[in-house]
Order: structure tokens, then sequence, then C-alpha cells
């Protein structure tokens, strides 16, 4: 699937790779897990060849995948509202949800701006802003220049690459492995405090 879509991917013109370099993130924000950001090392190889320039390409990256952070965002805002608080689904730990809400807003906006270097947390980081009402507008601005940042660097590594561009998609592979691991960890060792806290009072 993804040879396919490198396949396709070289077919477009220079518009079309544009398109792509938007909805690339977009899409990875609201239905993960995708390939956006090896597609988007690729997309750097066709700014290598002349076919895109460097910095639209890296704007529109980051204009895709803030559109799509600010959907998850307000998603989460509607399901704080709507069910959360509603006490119509009783086997939501509201209590969990609301200590967990608590620590997003006290470290809330260093992770925002860590958002796309978390690789396959994204979408979960932005529901969570969201259901934890932080400031919109900072929020958004936050959220862009860490798309701003993550797409430029993997952006830049394919053009400069080039051919060998596979080998950025190899540790890539090693680091989104190695950042679930450690986020899966933090949330164990996080649920495991409060609950044993829950207990003892």
């Amino acid at each position: 699937m993804l040879d396919s879509a490198i396949e396709f991917l070289q077919t477009l013109p220079w518009w079309g790779v544009l398109l792509f370099a938007f909805l690339l993130p977009l899409i990875e924000n609201i239905f993960p897990p995708s390939p956006s950001d090896v597609l988007l090392v690729f997309i750097g190889t066709l700014v290598g060849l002349g076919t895109v320039g460097l910095p639209e390409t890296i704007v529109l990256a980051a204009i895709g995948s803030t559109i799509g952070f600010i959907i998850m965002f307000r998603a989460g805002q509607t399901l704080d509202r709507s069910v959360i608080e509603s006490g119509k689904y009783k086997f939501i730990p509201t209590d969990t949800i609301h200590k967990a809400e608590h620590w997003f807003q006290k470290y809330g906006y260093a992770i925002i701006i860590a958002n796309r270097f978390l690789s396959g947390t994204r979408a979960v980081i932005s529901l969570f802003a969201g259901m934890s009402q932080l400031n919109f507008t900072k929020t958004t601005l936050l959220s862009f220049v860490s798309s701003l940042l993550w797409n430029g660097i993997i952006i830049y590594l394919g053009m400069i690459l080039g051919k060998n561009w596979r080998q950025v998609e190899d540790y890539m592979t090693t680091y989104g492995s190695i950042i679930t691991i450690v986020v899966g960890v933090v949330l164990a060792i996080f649920l495991v405090r409060f609950f044993w806290i829950k207990r003892k009072k």
C-alpha cells in the first residue's frame, strides 16, 4: 500500500503534491495510524527534484496538521460537555477523566509543543486538549509551531537524502516504537499511582 501511494505521488503535478502535503497530516490527526510522516519524507525527495518548493510544502503540511488538530480539539470539547458531564454513561470513569484533565491543564501547553514529535499519540493529545478546555488560540498557535518544526525536519531530510530517503523511514519506525513504549509506561505509572492513592483514601 505504501509503495502504491509513493508511485501515485510521483505521477502528480506540482499542485497535486502540495495538496497531498496538506491532506496527509490533516487526515493522520483524525484517523491514526497513518503513514503520513513517511509519505512526507518522500515528498521531500520531490522537493529535492524541484517538483515543488521547500517553504510552501512545509507550511502547507503544517497548516493541514493544525486543521486536523483543531477538528479533534473541538471533538474533545464536545465530548466533555455531552458525554462525560451528562452522567448517562456510567461505565466512563468520570473521576479518572477529571484527574487526567487536571494533569493536562497543568502541563498541557508543553505537551502541545511536543505534540507532532509524539508519533502515535497525536489524535489522543488533541482530543484531551479539547476536553481539558485549554485556550483555543494559544493551543492552535503552539500546535502550528510544533507541526512546522516536525514537518520541516522530515521534509528537509527527504530532500537532502534523495533516493536514500528510506533510511529515514527505518529511523522513524524505531523512533515511533520507542515513543509509544515511553508514553505507555508513563500512562501506566500515572494510572497505578492514581488508583493506589484512591484506594488508600
